[in-house]
This record gives structure tokens, sequence and C-alpha cells, in this order.
């Protein structure tokens, strides 16, 4: 079975989507023997910090873990302003059009969401092709869009509601990272129930697992004698981590506390600028860990905190859940009672929930953890033991299955017709 997915982000993008688009496409190959190219842009968040270059032709082909990739060149703009990031997509959309013209037959078409548009040249491949085509959201807009701080327009707006809906409705298959987003996915797009499903992301339990508090990452970094308080992961526009650094303030009297941030993002530099004008000596901000050395950096936590500003639920879903579970740290979640996150929380008892937006009671939260380590101990082997539900194998398979079901329907279909 030959699929072929259209993402902008994609190997050696540090991004999360591109990341775990990576580990599916990898996974469909050597699990499932599975034939898989993507149509991807040129690296804007490489590991390396070396971006792989295609000189100056439009479409490069390169190959990597088994999977065929198709670079579709795009601008390189700093993704900061919007101006940047809107050149980087339409130019890499466009591209990708192209890209789809040059692919050899496949079996089904699966576009995911970044950028946003880009499942019309998914759609347009798959039409062209006569094969199935999946919409595999990671996010939802034009709601998504929200968080734009230096662009908001209602024309692009309507624009990208137009273009979700259409998505959603010519899809023969959706994919919802959980209840919440299918829910958002019908109600609001469009998207017919009996062909949208749930197939949540993961994390690889194999690779992350839980290990002592006191390693190479810890004490390297003069963390061991803490009591770290960790956000890992992407420091973006849809956590408002400001409530942190507030929480933090809170928690200046308690020595043993520090907050870390590790990863990097656009909200990084304003928010080392928040912790320098108000004087925080407990914040630490450390640089994006390589997949290789996540478990050491995951085991120097003694609790993680997820955020995701109001408003935010179902439209995107905090992928970074899943590798917190599989390092068996407990975790304080400030989000909506209708998240995904929270009825993770709540089904598997192995985090505590807080207000998103209040600081006080994240820091209150973080305070119950400290003071009670034995909790802390029990909801951590509670989120170990939730990871497994969540494992890389088991979401891949789940795409297999998808992918194969679909298939065999479409042909049965066909042979129908004729």
């Amino acid at each position: 079975m030959h699929v072929a997915f259209f993402n902008r982000s994609y190997y050696p993008d540090t991004a999360a989507t591109g990341q775990l688009l990576t580990e599916l496409c990898e996974g469909l190959v050597q699990a499932h023997g599975c034939r898989v190219s993507v149509v991807a842009g040129v690296p804007l968040l490489p590991a390396d910090g070396n971006g792989a270059s295609t000189g100056w032709r439009v479409l490069q082909l390169e190959h990597h873990g088994g999977v065929e990739i198709l670079r579709a060149r795009g601008t390189r703009l700093s993704k900061r302003r919007f101006v940047g990031r809107f050149t980087n997509y339409v130019s890499y959309f466009l591209s990708a059009c192209c890209a789809g013209l040059r692919l050899d037959r496949p079996d089904v078409v699966v576009a995911l969401t970044d950028p946003p548009i880009i499942g019309l040249a998914g759609l347009l491949a798959a039409r062209r092709f006569g094969v199935p085509f999946v919409m595999a959201y990671k996010d939802i807009y034009p709601e998504a869009a929200r968080l734009l701080e230096d662009f908001h327009s209602e024309t692009v707006n309507r624009i990208l509601l137009g273009v979700n809906r259409f998505l959603a409705r010519k899809a023969d298959r959706v994919v919802a990272l959980g209840e919440t987003m299918r829910r958002m996915l019908i109600e609001g797009k469009g998207a017919d129930p009996a062909k949208t499903i749930v197939i949540p992301d993961w994390a690889d339990c194999s690779a992350i697992v839980p290990g002592p508090k006191r390693n190479t990452f810890a004490l390297g970094h003069g963390l061991g004698d803490k009591f770290v308080v960790m956000h890992s992961g992407n420091v973006g526009l849809s956590q408002g981590l400001e409530a942190l650094v507030q929480a933090a303030e809170e928690l200046a009297g308690v020595d043993e506390i520090e907050v870390v941030f590790v990863g990097e993002g656009v909200k990084k530099a304003g928010l080392q600028e928040f912790v320098r004008a108000r004087g925080l000596r407990n914040v630490r901000f450390l640089p994006f860990q390589p997949k290789e050395r996540l478990h050491e950096s995951f085991a120097a936590a003694d609790v993680f905190v997820i955020s995701l500003k109001v408003g935010m639920a179902g439209y995107i879903v905090p992928s970074k859940l899943y590798g917190i579970l599989a390092a068996g740290r407990p975790y304080v979640a400030a989000v909506e009672d209708v998240s995904e996150v929270c009825a993770i929380t709540r089904r598997y008892d192995c985090g505590l929930l807080a207000e998103p937006g209040k600081p006080r009671d994240l820091a209150d939260k973080i305070l119950t953890l400290y003071h009670d380590r034995p909790l802390a101990e029990r909801l951590g082997a509670n989120a170990r033991r939730a990871a497994l539900e969540f494992d890389r194998p088991l979401q891949v398979k789940a795409y297999y299955e998808l992918f194969r079901e679909l298939l065999s329907t479409w042909r049965g279909c066909r042979r129908r017709a004729a």
C-alpha cells in the first residue's frame, strides 16, 4: 500500500507535528510494510540547526528512514511575524501542488494542517489519481488563528473557515485527535459523523521511560537537588505561559522549587524579558533537547505543567501530554473542562487540574504536589500506565487499519460501479 502525506513540517524539523508525522511514516514502513511518500517543505526547525538545502530547485527527492521525501521548496522567512509565516505557507502550498503532480500513483492521500490550506493540495492529488483522501486534523482553523498576536483579519478567517468546511465535507475520512475535536469538526465544519474518527497522538514508550531524577541532564544543569516544575516543548502562542511565570512569582518563597522551560518557540524571548522585569531567580530557560535525550530531561522533572489558553479546547490538543505520561511524572494541567487533556487526566487519575489563566490556582496545585510526595508518586505511576494505551505502535497501527479499511471500501465501490 502506497500512502502519500502532505504536510510542510517533517524530518528534520523539531516542531511537534513534524516529529509525530515522521514517526508515523517510518512506523508504517517498518511495522506494516507500506510504501510512504511525504510532500514536505524545506526544514525550518532542524535539530542540528542546519536545514537541508534544496538549492534552487522547486522540488527535490530525498530518502530517510525508508520514506520518500519530496521537498517542495518554499521561503524560509522568520516565523516571528505574520508576513514571514504567510509567505512561507503560501510558497510551500504552491510548490506542494506541483509536487502532487509528480508523485507516483498512491493508494491513499493524507493531508495534515501545516499550513491549514495544504489539504487542498492533497485533495487535488487524490482526485487526480482517483484514490481516497484522508484529512487528519492537528489544529482547527480559523479558530486556532485567534492565537496570532500580530495579525487578525476577518477576510483571512472567512477563507480559512470556508477551506476547512470544504475539506471536512469532501474527505473520505476525517481524523481528529480527541472527542472534543471530533465534535468541533462535526458541529462546526460539517464533517460526516460516520466518516470522522479519533486517533490521538502518542509517545514512544520504549524510548521515553521513567528514570532516576539525578541523571546527567539534571546534574549538569544543577537541578539534582531542586523540586523541578518543568514545561517542555514548544514555547508558543497557544499555552498562555505568562501564567506559569506569574505562578513562579507566587512560589518564589520556596527556595527548593525551580520552574524550568525546556525548548524554543516564538514566545521564549518575551517570557525571558517577563522574568527579567520581575527579577525572578526561580525560573530558568534551557534549550531544545534532541529526542535521544528526552528521557533524561523528562526524568529531571518532579512535576510538569501543561497549559492551553481559554477557548482553544478541541481546536488544539497539546501533544506534549503523551511524553509526560510515558516519563511517569505527575503534572498540573491548566486547561478547560472540555479539553482532551482534562478527559485523560480524570480518566486515568494522573495529574491535577487548575483553572487556565489563574496563576494562584496553578501555584497552589504545584504546592500540593510539592508537599504531598506520595500523591505525586501515585499520579506518576498512573501516568505511565496511561501512556501504554497511547504508545506509538498502537496509534501507527490504528492509522494503518484506517487506510486498509478505506482502501478496501473504495475499491469495492469502484467494482460495483463498474
